[in-house]
């Protein structure tokens, strides 16, 4: 469903929209090489400026970066609460990227999260489905200090033997659900996370582990 009445003042602060990449195609491109080599090599961290500035809060500069290179007018988005409720945040990303937002979890390609530690259960977003696996959501958490959290084992494609990889903050069970999630592969979402200057992944071909565990 696309909720474009999600915030009535939403259309009438276009006067305060922050501006977009300073170089729109170079820096999208910029971005896109480092959102792909983070799903290509699951828990390294890809290193990106993003020189976004003056953006409405809760957006932040790197979770704004990737939504300006992923979404379109054919990828619709799910935004977090906090962003739902901010008129600025919305009126950035209709204007500079055209996503319909939609307000079921499900129906979205790309999920916006600027609150993690608030993050509804995976299971709510799209899974794909057997014959369809693209058809899944790709989540991006924004707001996460890595290094810190639980200690993660990581297996599976692009990783040579083992990998370790750790990010705060995300809710308590996140971690179980990621393990959940990615037993299901091919099915289950793909999560991008973000920082202040760099881009994580854990796409669901990826095994996990806790090293106590």
């Amino acid at each position: 469903m696309n909720t474009e009445a999600i915030n009535p003042s939403a259309a009438n602060s276009a006067a305060r929209l922050a501006p977009g990449f300073a170089d729109p195609v170079h820096d999208a491109q910029d971005c896109f090489r480092k959102v792909m080599q983070a799903m290509a090599r699951p828990g390294t961290l890809q290193t990106f400026e993003p020189g976004l500035i003056d953006l409405p809060a809760p957006l932040t500069a790197m979770g704004a970066a990737v939504a300006l290179t992923l979404l379109d007018y054919d990828t619709p988005v799910w935004l977090d609460p906090a962003l739902a409720k901010s008129p600025d945040a919305v009126s950035f990303l209709r204007f500079h990227t055209g996503a319909p937002i939609v307000d079921v979890p499900v129906e979205a390609a790309f999920a916006l999260v600027s609150e993690p530690e608030r993050l509804t259960g995976l299971g709510n977003f799209a899974q794909g489905t057997p014959d369809y696996p693209d058809q899944s959501a790709t989540l991006v958490l924004m707001n996460q200090t890595f290094g810190k959290g639980a200690s993660l084992k990581l297996k599976g494609p692009g990783i040579k033997d083992v990998a370790r990889f750790s990010t705060s903050p995300v809710p308590t069970t996140f971690w179980d659900q990621v393990q959940a999630n990615n037993a299901q592969f091919p099915r289950g979402v793909d999560v991008i996370f973000t920082g202040e200057a760099q881009i994580a992944a854990l796409p669901r071909s990826t095994q996990l582990t806790r090293p106590e565990a």
